[in-house]
């Protein structure tokens, strides 16, 4: 009896691009330039509008939690899946910082520090992309859990909340625990980056293909010098003889000239 994960006709096809839980990452993306209006609309002092863009945001970053679920739970992990999902978050908490940073709600630094690492990041992604697919680890989920709560009491008008300074206060605290873990992945990255980069199927045929070219080119070497030294000892052996030859030569006409002498 055929056992079903050895028989190629009952292997798992892979799963197509086109399915639900990319639908809903692209749909994120969809979002952002949505939050973004929303949240800038007379430079944040609408109350209203800012609720609004507080609402997107929650569908936004439940999206990320449903689209992660249905594409386990459902078999339809794909690589675009894998690379658009952090991309996609990148996009809308890069959004939302900026945009708390224009109306003045975030320092520009804590955004510039936290923007540059994920857009580092995402490059790195696509660097190594031919090594293989960097999914996010533990760490960028729990960063992006802190970015977004942050994000969301920021985004909130907290002012208009009972004891809006407490609140003001927490948020200030979860902002500053999600740069320290946001800067902490960003370095778990690069590692995990350069391991990929060592260790992946290209890099294990590069180093063989690499090695074999080094042998082959010992061997031409080795083959080169022996060679060398067989015509330089060949040459010298025939100067050798030639030289025996020109001696006997000259002896004999040497004792030739002295017999007529005589």
């Amino acid at each position: 009896m055929i056992h079903k994960g050895i028989d190629p006709k009952f292997r798992q096809a892979p799963a197509s691009v086109w399915n639900i839980a990319n639908a809903l990452t692209i749909s994120r993306m969809a979002l952002v330039p949505v939050f973004a209006w929303l949240l800038l609309y007379d430079d944040g002092h609408s109350t209203r509008y800012r609720l609004f863009a507080f609402g997107v945001f929650v569908v936004a970053t439940a999206t990320d939690r449903v689209d992660g679920y249905l594409a386990r739970s459902r078999g339809i992990v794909t690589d675009f899946g894998k690379v658009s999902d952090p991309i996609a978050d990148k996009a809308l908490m890069g959004m939302a910082l900026i945009g708390l940073s224009i109306i003045d709600l975030l320092p520009w630094w804590v955004t510039v520090v936290v923007v540059v690492r994920e857009v580092g990041v995402t490059a790195l992604r696509f660097v190594v992309i031919r090594h293989g697919v960097m999914p996010a680890s533990r760490g960028g989920k729990v960063k992006t859990a802190l970015q977004a709560t942050a994000i969301l009491l920021y985004v909130l008008p907290l002012y208009a909340l009972p004891r809006s300074g407490l609140w003001q206060g927490v948020a200030v605290v979860i902002m500053a625990a999600a740069v320290i873990v946001t800067v902490a992945t960003g370095a778990d990255y690069v590692l995990r980056a350069h391991t990929l980069r060592n260790t992946s199927p290209r890099a294990r045929a590069k180093r063989k293909r690499r090695a074999a070219a080094e042998l082959e080119a010992a061997a031409h070497e080795a083959a080169a010098q022996e060679a060398a030294e067989l015509e330089a000892a060949t040459h010298e052996a025939a100067a050798y003889e030639a030289a025996e030859l020109e001696a006997a030569t000259h002896e004999a006409a040497a004792r030739h000239t002295a017999g007529t002498e005589v």
